[in-house]
């Protein structure tokens, strides 16, 4: 891809501790940049356990250069929200989505990031339980779906590197907090827990000493229900005892 280049000058021009130095951009060629001026963004990262995989929620673009791309949830802050506020605002107006976990993951700050100007994205990540999800987007974007972490589609601007270092961030969680609750159902088993777990971490689990090892932990509490019609005996349902988010050392 061809590269120009454009000079901006930023502050007032009669005060030095208002002038900052010249700030080389690179810009595509025949393209003038829509920002003049960075401007900050965020994007969600949305993962639940659908058909014993992450997924990621993303949304199908419409615009050039990255028409029939896929993206992860995201937009400019408003003048008047923070970016935990932006972020929820994105959520729910570009996927339909609210009332989730949701955690602030990095600032990602290349300058070639987006095509159409300097614009810095605050990352965020969250998580979704498996069922009850009605989604829905704007006319802005051609569709909206769940897709698997380890089989994205071509994605726009640096959506992938986000998506994998929000990934990154939630199997290194799972050791040493009870983050796992997110993506778990209001009621579940206890293979249904292990899973979740083998899932995201990509490996197995000896079924006895995780077991073990939760229950001890007494994060979970034994319900009076039992979930039946399944192949095997009927099996026992459990619950959180806390969803609030703590730290404890589980793996």
């Amino acid at each position: 891809m061809c590269i120009g280049y454009t000079n901006i000058i930023t502050g007032a021009a009669n005060d030095h501790f208002l002038i900052s130095s010249l700030a080389t951009i690179p810009v595509q060629k025949n393209m003038m940049p829509k920002y003049k001026f960075a401007v900050i963004a965020v994007d969600v990262i949305i993962f639940t356990i659908k058909n014993e995989e992450l997924q990621v929620l993303l949304i199908k673009m419409k615009k050039k250069p990255y028409k029939d791309c896929w993206a992860a949830p995201g937009g400019l802050i408003g003048l008047r929200e923070n970016c935990e506020q932006a972020a929820k605002r994105q959520l729910s107006q570009k996927a339909g989505v609210g009332n989730v976990y949701l955690e602030q993951l990095y600032t990602f700050s290349e300058i070639n990031r987006d095509p159409f100007g300097r614009v810095v994205s605050v990352a965020y990540f969250a998580l979704l339980p498996p069922s009850g999800l009605n989604l829905k987007t704007t006319a802005e974007y051609a569709d909206v779906g769940w897709h698997p972490v380890n089989q994205l589609p071509k994605m726009a601007y640096d959506h992938k590197k986000i998506i994998n270092a929000a990934a990154k961030r939630l199997k290194a969680k799972l050791g040493y907090t009870n983050i796992v609750c997110n993506l778990l159902p209001e009621s579940f088993t206890l293979t249904d827990l292990q899973r979740t777990y083998e899932i995201i971490l990509g490996r197995k689990l000896d079924k006895r000493n995780f077991r073990k090892k939760i229950l001890s932990l007494k994060l979970i509490r034994k319900l009076k229900q039992q979930r039946k019609g399944v192949a095997n005996r009927p099996a026992e349902l459990y619950k959180f005892a806390r969803r609030k988010p703590q730290i404890v050392e589980i793996l």
